[in-house]
Order: structure tokens, then sequence, then C-alpha cells
């Protein structure tokens, strides 16, 4: 899948005791109502962000990725993550359609009254 939007923030990357590591970025989708989308780039992919700016436009691929998680009381969570594997600058992301200008006629408009010159006046009421 791909989201596209606009760079809202960029985190920095995060180093785990287990030597994991995790960057986050939040792009601002362009839509009737934008929004605000975390997505996490681990392990290699952190270094994918490196070139990217906060107010840049991009195209992101993701994978939606989803847990199950059983607390000590026994109840069960769910969770999804996005995760980020590839990152591309786009300069325009105006994606909606433009509206068709009116088309004008070739036909100059009269404002002539066209019965200017009728003088019968022969009408039934």
């Amino acid at each position: 899948m791909e989201l596209q939007g606009t760079v809202k923030k960029l985190f920095d990357a995060q180093t785990f005791a287990s030597g994991f590591q995790k960057r986050e970025m939040v792009i601002l989708t362009q839509e009737q109502y934008p929004q605000p989308i975390n997505i996490e780039f681990l392990s290699d992919k952190i270094s994918l962000l490196d070139n990217i700016k906060e107010g840049e436009n991009v195209k992101v691929g993701i994978n939606i990725r989803g847990r199950e998680w059983v607390s000590p009381q026994g109840e069960t969570k769910y969770f999804n993550s996005i995760t980020g594997w590839r990152v591309e600058k786009v300069s325009d992301i105006a994606s909606e359609p433009t509206q068709a200008m009116p088309q004008h006629s070739a036909s100059p408009v009269s404002n002539e009254n066209p019965f200017a010159g009728d003088d019968d006046d022969d009408l039934p009421f």
C-alpha cells in the first residue's frame, strides 16, 4: 500500500536495550479531511528518512501490521502499526481532479431585441 502527504513531523531514531531501532514520521494526508498518520521505520529502513525534511511532499510504501496482547488480568487487546519500507519525494501531491473551465461559445452574443422591428401587434389577449 501507499500513503501520500506532507511530512508533518520527523522524530529522532530510538535504540532499545535489545538493539532494536526505530524512527517515526508523521505525514498529513491531502484529502477533504486531512489525517495525521504515524509511520514507523524499523532497523535498516530508518536510513530512508535521512534525506527527508518536514514540510516535504512524500509518497510512502507501507505495510499494516497487527498483533494481539493478553494482559496479566487476561484481557486481550489488539494493536495496529504502520511500517514504512520506501519513501520518495514528490513535487506535487494535488491528486484531486481540477475543475474544468466553462467553455465559451465562439459566436458573439447579441443584446438586440429580436422583436424590435415587429410592428404587428396581433396578440390574442
